[in-house]
């Protein structure tokens, strides 16, 4: 069985969380339009990613009625949401993805384990990874720096997960580095990597928003545009690809001791 995802790409205005998640739900909907099952938004989209908003007010999960636009949405089509937030949880700050589904409360699935540079100032990193199953499919959550790490999405598919979902926000400059973790990700896991970013303000965000088919050719990409980048994910191509492309099943788990030589 198939799986139709959608990374949508939009900008967030720093600080204003109505007016941000308005537009989460806004392009929510047109993902739906395009026949999603799932929709997955960019990194802190409530907040912006802003040094400013994150040391301000955050949203909290004592009440997630600041969601109701999103969770309309989702009870309306039954489809399922990916929304990365800062969050106060009260002893910490954390980027979290929430996973939104119809008739339940939102469900904070997972903290971002690698933070980048000056997020170690605010934020707690999370202490494990998370995924959640759909239509049959594994999916592994992550978000923006953790896809530097190849560990991290090897943790994920060493547990069963098939799609490799990352909310982002790169700065000018960023793209190359962008567009190869994510295609290698792919590649050497044999697994589909979705990645959901911002664009425009504060930082001029560069989007790129794409999925990535197990060989780390993207299937679908945004340039820096808002927009909805929607492609099926196929077990079957995974399990095709790792039969082919051997990297994931010939690897080693363990190299063993190294040994060191003086010459």
């Amino acid at each position: 069985m198939t799986v139709r995802v959608a990374a949508v790409q939009l900008e967030a205005v720093p600080g204003d969380v109505s007016r941000n998640v308005a537009a989460a739900a806004r392009w929510a909907g047109r993902a739906v339009a395009a026949g999603a099952d799932l929709v997955v938004l960019p990194e802190a989209v409530p907040t912006g990613y802003d040094a400013t908003a994150f040391g301000g007010e955050l949203p909290t999960l004592d009440d997630t009625g600041w969601l109701a636009p999103v969770q309309e949405v989702v009870d309306a089509a039954g489809v399922v949401v990916v929304l990365n937030s800062a969050l106060d949880r009260g002893d910490r700050r954390t980027l979290t993805s929430l996973v939104l589904t119809p008739g339940r409360q939102p469900s904070p699935a997972y903290d971002k384990q690698h933070l980048f540079q000056q997020e170690t100032q605010v934020f707690t990193a999370g202490p494990n990874g998370a995924g959640f199953h759909l239509a049959g499919v594994e999916f592994a959550l992550s978000v923006c720096y953790d896809a530097n790490f190849p560990e991290h999405a090897a943790a994920a598919a060493a547990d069963g997960a098939l799609v490799y979902v990352n909310s982002g926000a790169y700065f000018p400059g960023g793209g190359h580095r962008r567009d190869l973790h994510k295609a290698a990700r792919a590649l050497d896991k044999g697994m589909y990597v979705v990645f959901s970013g911002l664009v425009g303000a504060p930082s001029d965000f560069i989007g790129g928003s794409a999925v990535y088919d197990p060989l780390g050719r993207p299937l679908v990409r945004l340039g820096a545009e808002e927009g909805v980048a929607v492609a099926e994910i196929d077990p079957a191509v995974v399990a095709r690809t790792r039969a082919d492309q051997r990297m994931w099943s010939d690897r080693r788990p363990s190299l063993g001791t190294r040994v060191r030589r003086s010459l």
